[in-house]
């Protein structure tokens, strides 16, 4: 199986990369400019030249604020994009993996969200990447959709590195403590899709596999809960610990209204290809390990 990857120089293509060549599942990753979903005619380009057994699109619009001003921007990318692709998919009768957020939610539920609770994203990155998984499940039957949330890794602007960089700067910091969700590591994450891939290639396409999953590390905590945690495993390292002081959204205010409470209940990923990403506070150490080793 030949795997395409989209988002070449992301977070999750770098960690589905780097988890391929440990398995040696042959993985091309392609991204800007040969690979640009503001520039159409590269994506069916990208496609003939890859001849792909399967496609997992990590491509996106993620710059959640900056997505509130440029709203045609954010749709190009997490909407028209994906539907192109999708299309080619599905004339080929290739499988898509395509990557979505939690943010289609308002994070008003109260309780995790299972994959058929109601959609009522709270800004334009959310409203654009649930009209992508639409796009995308409309246009290839083939096409498996991954809901994550909170992704980071040793590469990339994420928030475990952002804290990290910020406790070498300063011994007291503010974060906030009333948002909740399930932080996820790209290589987790990547673990999932690439096992994924192996079901669909060793036991072939089944109609169940189509459709919506929840794929998110096990268990939730808070930003500040989480930023205190990465500390803790930074202190393994010599680094100094932050006082972390726990604020209200309000006291952080956004261009973008984040989802309160959007954690994800991952029970159809076990039931239909019997995954569960691993907990979430298990996970950190190994990431913190790589970002601090990393520099």
């Amino acid at each position: 199986m030949t795997i395409l990857v989209t988002g070449g120089s992301g977070q999750l293509a770098l960690a589905l990369d780097a988890a391929a060549i440990a398995s040696g599942v042959p993985v091309t990753r392609v991204g800007r400019p040969g690979f640009d979903f503001d520039h159409p005619a590269t994506i069916g380009d990208v496609f003939a030249r890859a001849a792909p057994s399967l496609i997992v699109n990590a491509a996106a619009y993620t710059a959640v604020d900056a997505a509130e001003d440029d709203a045609e921007a954010a749709y190009r990318a997490n909407r028209d994009g994906p539907a192109a692709l999708a299309q080619l998919c599905a004339e080929a009768g290739v499988p898509l993996v395509h990557v979505s957020t939690d943010y289609v939610f308002d994070g008003t539920k109260g309780a995790p969200y299972v994959e058929t609770d109601q959609t009522a994203p709270t800004g334009i990155y959310g409203a654009s990447k649930l009209a992508g998984e639409q796009a995308v499940l409309d246009a290839c039957p083939r096409s498996i959709v991954l809901r994550t949330s909170w992704v980071y890794s040793p590469t990339g602007k994420n928030f475990v590195r952002t804290m990290l960089a910020a406790s070498r700067k300063t011994n007291r910091l503010r974060v906030v403590a009333d948002q909740t969700g399930c932080p996820t590591t790209a290589a987790d994450l990547a673990g999932a899709i690439l096992a994924i891939a192996a079901r669909i290639g060793r036991d072939g396409w089944q109609d169940r596999f189509a459709g919506v999953f929840h794929a998110a590390g096990t268990g939730a905590t808070t930003w500040h809960g989480l930023a205190v945690a990465a500390f803790e495993e930074a202190a393994r390292h010599g680094l100094p610990m932050p006082s972390v002081d726990p604020i209200a959204t309000a006291d952080w205010p956004t261009r973008a209204r984040r989802p309160a409470d959007s954690r994800l209940d991952c029970g159809r990923l076990a039931a239909v290809f019997g995954l569960a990403l691993p907990p979430w506070r298990a996970s950190l150490a190994p990431a913190v390990d790589a970002i601090i080793a990393s520099g």
